[in-house]
């Protein structure tokens, strides 16, 4: 009889639900997935299509409120829904809500295994918190094993003191036929989609929230610190919003071929990624970076942050991509001015990129999932 797996996890985002369907797919496991809250409208601009969800669901009752700097999601009838579920394996998201804590005491009263699925890494700066760290090591005590999202993960957590019998990687994925596809489509009428968002002729490319920690204006000064040739033949684009956006738009008032497109969804960034020169991601703290995978699926070359925990399993050097420190403009510019340079760039990469992205979709996120929920299972982990 296959496992009742219950995934415990906070929104309905539209780059999990392919991962989920894929899960719920596989012969060997029973899926459920408890949704703490539907979205969050002070950080989201995501349409939630529910009509593509193919896997047993429903959403818990939820209640947001600030406390000091943090937004604190509450939830009623944790406990009732669990029971209800009758899971053979729990599997949390997080640690950092409260509905996380008691689905955890829940299990180790029944003796429910549970697994935490783990984006942290020791790049990571929220790790500096020591109350964080200390949140962490109190419930990494409740775990019977981790999902770890990748080989930065898989590290951190190894350096904690975890076994590594109790640690499984499935690596963080997107739905990459769903990017391709719709890249290719883009590229097929280019005209029209330049036309749409008013997109220069080459031009690199940032997508996600515009926020200082996302290393934003330093990605605007690397480019800023381009000779003016250089800028007259590649653009830059920014998609996305955020808190910083006008501040952004205020310094880049000076270039010619900076673009600001807004938010957009994941039906429309395609065609962005397609026309692109490379993706740029300069963030300070990022546990993963999904819009890599995103890019790569679209063909593109990417230009990451050390930090960012997706670099060691995505970015090859060289191959791929590019891997810089964060917060070293200088680094970065010198990046850009390669691209500028060597236009045979673009094409070379990205051919390379989008092979090695096919190693992440999520039917291989399915499959180390299953994995692990059959280690647990079995008592072999």
């Amino acid at each position: 009889m296959k496992p009742r797996l219950v995934i415990l996890t906070e929104i309905i985002a539209p780059y999990r639900i392919p991962i989920f369907n894929a899960l719920a797919a596989r012969p060997d496991i029973d899926l459920h997935v408890i949704f703490l809250s539907e979205t969050d409208p002070s950080l989201r601009q995501w349409h939630v299509d529910k009509q593509g969800i193919r896997f047993s669901f429903e959403v818990l009752p939820s209640s947001r409120c600030r406390v000091g700097s943090y937004n604190v999601l509450l939830n009623r009838g944790v406990a009732s829904v669990l029971r209800l579920s009758q899971p053979d394996v729990i599997l949390c998201g997080g640690y950092n809500y409260l509905a996380s804590w008691t689905a955890a005491y829940w299990a180790k009263r029944r003796k429910i295994p549970l697994l935490l699925w783990s984006e942290s890494t020791e790049k990571d700066s929220r790790n500096l918190h020591r109350p964080v760290e200390l949140l962490k090591r109190r419930f990494r005590g409740l775990c019977r094993a981790f999902l770890a999202a990748g080989e930065s993960s898989r590290e951190y957590l190894l350096s904690l003191g975890v076994p590594a019998s109790a640690v499984f990687v499935a690596p963080n994925a997107v739905d990459v036929d769903f990017y391709s596809t719709l890249a290719s489509r883009s590229r097929q009428s280019s005209d029209a989609a330049r036309l749409k968002l008013s997109l220069p002729a080459r031009y690199f490319v940032y997508v996600g929230r515009l926020v200082r920690e996302k290393g934003v204006f330093d990605l605007l000064s690397a480019y800023a610190a381009l000779d003016d040739t250089s800028r007259s033949r590649i653009g830059l684009v920014f998609v996305g919003d955020g808190p910083a956006r006008a501040a952004l738009e205020r310094q880049a008032a000076g270039f010619d071929i900076v673009r600001f497109t807004g938010f957009l969804q994941k039906e429309e960034t395609p065609a962005v990624y397609a026309q692109a020169e490379a993706l740029v991601l300069p963030t300070y703290s990022d546990t993963w970076g999904l819009v890599v995978n995103e890019a790569m699926a679209c063909g593109l070359p990417v230009i990451v942050s050390a930090v960012a925990g997706c670099a060691a399993d995505l970015v090859i050097e060289g191959r791929t991509g590019f891997r810089f420190p964060a917060h070293d403009v200088a680094n970065l510019t010198s990046i850009l001015r390669r691209f500028v340079e060597s236009p045979d760039l673009r094409s070379r990469m990205g051919a390379e990129s989008f092979q090695h992205i096919q190693r992440y979709t999520p039917s291989v996120w399915a499959g180390r999932a299953a994995s692990a929920v059959g280690a647990v299972v079995g008592g072999h982990a």
